[in-house]
């Protein structure tokens, strides 16, 4: 695949127009698997949150939106789906060249996941329940009851790097789906997927109905997470950081959703059919160079089989190709910068250090034609205890630490043991076996002999600190609106009211 590496300047994207930032200010987006400049955005100031905020606050007050009919709100998710289908070939180019993303899994998932998911929300928003009548009970009298589930209002999003496109739709398609407007800060890593999208979105909706705020977390994040026309912010990212912007959230009382870190266990039973197993935990750990929250970094293998699933893993794992994202041959890309290079490297040479067995990979790598790309080999890890830091901590690199087991209760024991609880699987030729696991595993999703599956008909997030909240599927519709009690007394008389005794007096 061919890409225009023509050096763009990007301003910001408000109120359905390229604005320029208020000071004037840019940052540089690298290709992780060269080296080379390929934009220059501008980096928004509070001035620029606040721009952004009034606009999306002026679309929301227009009944043209907030109070659009559902099927006229289905067509418009369905005009996005088909806008991005027609843009495909350039979001995929603009994401592989930020992000390092291989354009096999860009065009073969990460698009095609976008418009299932606003053509998903465009089927659920006709028979959303929008309201729910309640029964008239006999005490405090008689009345007619109901509930209203309305939009929230101005929306804030900050997505990661990783994804970029994939993960900013998560978080638009159900705002728009609710009649919310939204204010978006992209990764300064990854932010020209997210501004085109935003531009693409904007053909088939008001304008500043979607706007986009580039810049860095400490100006434009912090300016959003803390501005009091913000009703709700959805952030995705490290947990470190999830749970500093639920303290800025604080302070005005934000409705807050949160995907954050993981530390994923997959664990192998005996009877596991290792020929899925063994492909099944590589993907599950080194897709996307495992720069993903949800990757199975911990595979807990039984004792009886734990030599042969290592040497299986390894001769796998050494057969995948690292390369250009842009060549369809290429298995595993680069991770995204010279600064998450060396912090895995570290957690490797930590991994050493504690006592951990390095079986393949390990070291960085020079690929050709991308001499200066952060290129890190497949890494595996075997005796592994539960305890080390690089079972610990999240590395969002491409490491596997392979944890031996005697009885299944230990591996479910070590594999909940962890503050995070975003994802676990399971592999196993007896299903039911894996639904007694399944239901001891403390993660907000689990697979049965797979990895990375999500749907966006099902819920998606963790328990513990890996976040709050669901997205994707009704559950995130749910996540985007305010819940409203509107009670009307059919007794007419005050006198018969069954408060009017509380407070009054007999009185002739």
């Amino acid at each position: 695949m061919s890409v225009n590496v023509e050096i763009k300047s990007y301003p910001l994207f408000i109120n359905g127009e390229w604005i320029a930032s208020e000071a004037n200010r840019t940052f540089d987006v690298v290709n992780p698997a060269n080296g080379e400049l390929v934009a220059k955005v501008a980096s928004g100031t509070k001035k620029d949150v606040d721009r952004a905020v009034e606009a999306a606050t002026a679309a929301f007050e227009q009944d043209e939106w907030r109070e659009m009919a559902p099927k006229e709100r289905s067509k418009i998710l369905y005009a996005i789906a088909q806008k991005i289908m027609e843009n495909a070939e350039e979001l995929v180019g603009l994401e592989a060249i930020s992000s390092g993303g291989t354009v096999r899994r860009l065009g073969s998932n990460d698009v095609l996941q976008m418009v299932d998911l606003f053509q998903t929300l465009g089927k659920f928003v006709i028979d959303y329940t929008y309201s729910e009548t309640l029964p008239s009970p006999p005490f405090p009298g008689p009345a007619h009851n109901f509930i209203w589930r309305e939009p929230i209002g101005v929306c804030a999003a900050i997505t990661p790097w990783n994804m970029p496109m994939l993960i900013a739709s998560w978080k638009i398609a159900p705002a728009l789906a609710m009649g919310n407007t939204i204010v978006i800060k992209p990764a300064s890593y990854t932010p020209l997927t997210t501004l085109r999208l935003a531009e693409i979105i904007s053909e088939v909706v008001p304008p500043g109905v979607i706007n986009v705020v580039t810049g860095s977390g400490k100006e434009v994040g912090e300016a959003l997470a803390t501005h009091p026309k913000v009703e709700k912010i959805a952030f995705t990212g490290s947990t470190e950081v999830g749970r500093h912007i639920m303290s800025l959230a604080s302070n005005t009382i934000k409705n807050t959703t949160l995907e954050l870190g993981g530390k994923s266990p997959s664990i192998l039973l005996e009877d596991a059919d290792l020929s899925l197993a063994l492909p099944g935990s590589l993907f599950g750990v080194f897709l996307h160079s495992g720069q993903l929250c949800e990757s199975g970094t911990r595979l807990f293998v039984p004792d009886k089989i734990y030599d042969h699933v290592i040497d299986g893993l390894k001769e796998l794992s050494e057969k995948l190709v690292l390369g250009n994202p842009l060549d369809l041959a290429t298995d595993m890309g680069p991770v995204i910068s010279e600064t998450q290079k060396e912090s895995i490297l570290s957690y490797i040479e930590k991994g050493k250090q504690e006592g951990a067995r390095l079986v393949c990979g390990g070291q960085e790598v020079k690929v050709e034609g991308c001499e200066k790309g952060h290129f890190i080999a497949p890494t595996i890890f075997a005796d592994v205890t539960n305890d080390m830091t690089i079972a610990r901590e999240e590395i969002f690199g491409p490491v596997l630490s392979v944890i031996r087991y005697s009885e299944v209760e230990d591996a479910v024991r070590m594999a909940n043991d962890t503050i995070y609880g975003l994802a676990a699987g399971v592999w196993t030729a007896d299903v039911n076996k894996a639904y007694k696991v399944v239901r001891k595993l403390r993660a907000g999703v689990v697979w049965i002999n797979d990895w990375h599956m999500l749907r966006n008909d099902a819920p998606f997030g963790g328990y513990k600190q890996s976040g709050i909240g669901r997205e994707m599927g009704r559950h995130s519709l749910d996540a985007y609106t305010q819940v409203k009690h509107v009670h009307t007394s059919m007794v007419p008389e005050a006198e018969r009211r069954t408060w009017y005794s509380l407070l009054f007096s007999n009185q002739s």
